[in-house]
């Protein structure tokens, strides 16, 4: 794929943004407002999945295997 046809590509995308979003019939800084919310809301997404995904999986993990048998003895069964 050449630049040109990337360009056009990614153009065609843009458009197809601001149709559905229907930000072509907004003012200029309606547009600035607008985009700056969910470019914030889509980084706190990010930020939220990256702090909170790995020990949300990892607790998980942790119960099924604790469910399939792998579970270590209770020290209170060991000293009775």
């Amino acid at each position: 794929m050449d630049i040109k046809s990337m360009k056009n590509y990614l153009y065609w995308l843009y458009c197809q943004f601001e149709l559905i979003t229907c930000s072509y019939l907004m003012e200029p800084w309606e547009k600035l407002l607008f985009y700056t919310f969910n470019i914030t809301m889509l980084v706190m997404v990010l930020y939220a999945a990256y702090i909170f995904v790995p020990v949300h999986v990892s607790t998980a993990f942790q119960f099924f295997l604790h469910l399939v048998g792998n579970q270590r003895e209770n020290t209170v069964s060991i000293l009775k």
